[in-house]
């Protein structure tokens, strides 16, 4: 069984970022000449050096991006402290982007020309805007979240989802990607859902995606209640109360985090109860009791999909391994578990060079055609080149659910909440 070519959740993500923050602008292409291909051997024994960018001071608040990041920075401090790549420490260079795309290619400047790194992991940038000369420069790029459409663009960029495109410079095939319906599939077998309402703003990321949700949900035979409501005055009152009286089943989303919340409030004002508020790998994470802390049933209500393993799946020796490492952080979430696994994913391809780590052997690893697990916290990623996308895919889903007691429970094992569905084109 496979991933997700490309999950649904991180798609609503860069709906939801575009739609509050909307910054950033591109350097013209000439500013990405001269680009250095190789790295010079270094000394044996040397550091072996990498990059993390992150989108850490971003216009949508100081925590939204720096998941990825913290788990990926904790993954290389126990690495060290265990001897590091064939006694090599990792030495970790950071560069906040600003969320912006002027900030993101001065990063990807410094991280490579000034800096040297070998590669770069766990990226988190809003605005992936240096990444034609990341690709140009031969950098892999290990890890990274695909908020944008880079990781289904460019050749040596490797996101945590996978892909089947070709990455020939232009997004997926002809400019359009694809993306499953295993999510609607799933609640639709595992919880008899037939009504699902989509909620969004009245913004344009934010109305594309709900349109991507609606098509996805009417493919899977769902009946479908779209609300939209005003992004400066929003009327969430009135949404909530026309989601219950047509008896909706699942509520999905394409809003922030506080918008979300808000909607939860409004949906235990007027008694709106429903099998699932489905939210996104991002809303994966300990904060859900203060972030909804005002509406309690429709937090209890709260659903989570994604492509790893629930980082409260301490039974899991790779999960109690992260969460050890984790133990100094207030919060937890899905995302560090990723950026966790991106380093992890960094390491084993580090490793396969038997000392002498250069880019373009971290690429070779990264590009060899295998699946890649990060020892079971991932669902099998996989990075091939198709001509055509496909028409359907067996992909998988890893579910979880909040209650208050438990926090979040793994619902069904992700290696087995797998369905043969369609891929649906979208435009990035």
């Amino acid at each position: 069984m496979s991933r997700p070519v490309r999950a649904a959740e991180t798609l609503a993500v860069a709906a939801l970022l575009v739609a509050v923050a909307g910054c950033g602008s591109r350097l013209p292409e000439s500013d990405f000449e001269d680009r250095g291909r190789g790295t010079a051997p270094a000394p044996a024994g040397a550091p072996v050096r990498v990059g993390i960018i992150t989108s850490a001071t971003s216009p949508v608040g100081g925590s939204a991006f720096t998941g990825p990041r913290d788990g990926a920075k904790a993954y290389f401090e126990r690495l060290n402290a265990r001897g590091g790549i064939g006694g090599r420490k990792v030495e970790v260079r950071t560069c906040d982007d600003g969320g912006s795309g002027v900030g993101n290619s001065a990063c990807v400047r410094k991280l490579i020309d000034e800096e040297r790194v070998v590669a770069l992991v766990a990226t988190s940038s809003l605005d992936y805007a240096g990444a034609s000369r990341v690709s140009g420069a031969g950098v892999p790029d290990v890890g990274g979240q695909p908020i944008g459409s880079a990781y289904d663009t460019y050749p040596h960029l490797y996101g945590i989802y996978g892909s089947l495109a070709p990455r020939d410079g232009e997004p997926g095939w002809g400019g359009e990607l694809i993306g499953g319906t295993e999510v609607y599939r799933y609640f639709k077998r595992e919880q008899g859902a037939r009504t699902a309402a989509v909620v969004s703003y009245n913004q344009a990321s934010s109305a594309a995606y709900a349109r991507l949700v609606t098509r996805g949900l009417k493919a899977e035979g769902y009946k479908v209640i779209t609300e939209q409501v005003d992004f400066a005055l929003p009327n969430f009152r009135a949404a909530a109360a026309d989601l219950k009286e047509q008896g909706a089943d699942l509520v999905f989303d394409a809003m922030d985090t506080h918008g979300n919340a808000r909607l939860c409030e409004a949906m235990d004002e007027v008694g709106a109860n429903v099998t699932a508020k489905v939210t996104n790998v991002q809303n994966w994470t300990s904060s859900v009791a203060d972030d909804y802390k005002d509406a309690p049933r429709c937090r209890n209500a709260l659903w989570a999909t994604g492509a790893s393993r629930n980082y409260e799946d301490t039974d899991h020796p790779a999960v109690r391994e992260f969460r050890d490492a984790m133990k100094g952080h207030k919060d937890l979430g899905q995302w560090q578990l990723e950026g966790w696994a991106a380093a992890m994913w960094f390491t084993d391809a580090a490793t396969s060079c038997r000392g002498d780590v250069t880019r373009a052997c971290v690429d070779r690893f990264m590009n060899r055609g295998k699946s890649y697990t990060a020892r079971g916290l991932l669902l099998p990623v996989t990075y091939e080149e198709r001509a055509e996308p496909p028409e359907t895919r067996m992909t998988c889903v890893s579910v979880a659910r909040w209650k208050d007691s438990e926090g979040w429970v793994t619902q069904g094992d992700m290696n087995k909440n797998c369905f043969d569905v369609p891929q649906l084109s979208y435009q990035p």
